[in-house]
């Protein structure tokens, strides 16, 4: 009989639900669509039957724990709360409502917390005890792991770099204030930072012709793989920002790397070199070659359940 875990990552639209194994391999995987079910209770239902039909489909498994990756999950209370991007309002109870259908233990965290663990379970951090995971989407999402634990914090939701302020009285954040990380190191951040380059620059690019909705951050990735000056300051002022923001975070807690992944992560050299160049520029003479800066190991289109399943699995080892 097989040992899996299951991971199940809960996202605004869609939650990927999969069985996987000690070596990361995927044995049965489906989706929920999280929107439908506005009722929380609903929603636990339709997870279940899909958990039941997964255990079904893989066959002779043993099922030794569940590890749940969503926004706002908070390890310590085993709760969602007061998720902006998710269906439902306040503090849902998600590890006494799974923990009641299956005599397994269930851990919650928030989604970029689990990528870290599946980086360190799975991915390009094994055997690594300090580092730090940058998920940088839409937003810019962040897990910092010391001496071989995520950082929680006193309330849990500790490690928020994408929060940390980069420009006083800055560019509006969805969290209410200004000037937040994420808006300007993410996929939406470069489109800002495009935008601004359009107002103050007037050289031709072939981005200014492109309608709003076609401007993307693989759009100007596109572009300045294709020479485009523009696209190409654009990639060099966020990577700078995104350096600073590097920097600091190794003053704080030295880690042995720092991984890259999620939608702007796949521009590449585009981020990675002038990155890499900015934080060589701007680090404290001690933290020199001490750490590298890398892209994620894992499969992108398999890291949201891996990275839930490995929550558990580090916990059973626990």
């Amino acid at each position: 009989m097989t040992e899996v875990t299951l991971g199940i990552d809960i996202g605004g639209t869609n939650s990927v639900i999969g069985l996987v194994n000690k070596e990361g391999g995927i044995l049965a995987q489906t989706k929920v669509s999280t929107g439908d079910f506005p009722e929380v209770p609903d929603y636990v239902d339709a997870v279940c039957a899909a958990i039941d039909g997964l255990m079904d489909q893989a066959g002779d498994v043993e099922l030794k724990g569940i590890g749940i990756g969503a926004p706002n999950g908070n390890y310590y209370n085993g709760t969602i709360e007061y998720a902006p991007n998710l269906v439902w309002d306040g503090i849902v109870p998600l590890v006494e409502l799974f923990g009641a259908r299956y005599p397994v233990p269930v851990v919650v965290t928030n989604d970029a917390n689990a990528a870290a663990m599946g980086e360190m379970i799975y991915g390009g951090a094994k055997g690594m005890k300090n580092f730090i995971v940058l998920t940088l989407g839409t937003g810019l999402g962040s897990g910092i792991v010391v001496n071989g634990d995520v950082v929680y914090g006193h309330t849990g939701f500790a490690g928020e770099i994408g929060h940390t302020i980069v420009e006083p009285f800055g560019r509006d954040c969805g969290c209410g204030r200004e000037g937040c990380l994420e808006n300007y190191v993410s996929a939406t951040g470069i489109i800002r930072t495009i935008q601004e380059i359009f107002a103050d620059r007037r050289d031709d690019s072939t981005l200014r012709q492109l309608p709003q909705s076609e401007l993307t951050s693989k759009a100007i990735a596109e572009a300045a793989l294709d020479g485009d000056d523009l696209a190409i300051e654009a990639f060099e002022r966020t990577a700078e920002t995104l350096a600073l923001s590097i920097v600091n975070s190794v003053a704080f807690s030295s880690p042995q790397a720092i991984f890259l992944f999620g939608g702007l992560a796949n521009a590449g050299d585009l981020i990675f070199e002038p990155t890499r160049k900015h934080v060589n520029d701007m680090i404290q003479n001690i933290f020199e070659n001490t750490f590298e800066i890398l892209p994620s190991g894992l499969k992108e289109s398999d890291a949201a359940v891996l990275g839930a399943s490995a929550l558990a699995w580090n916990e059973l080892d626990k």
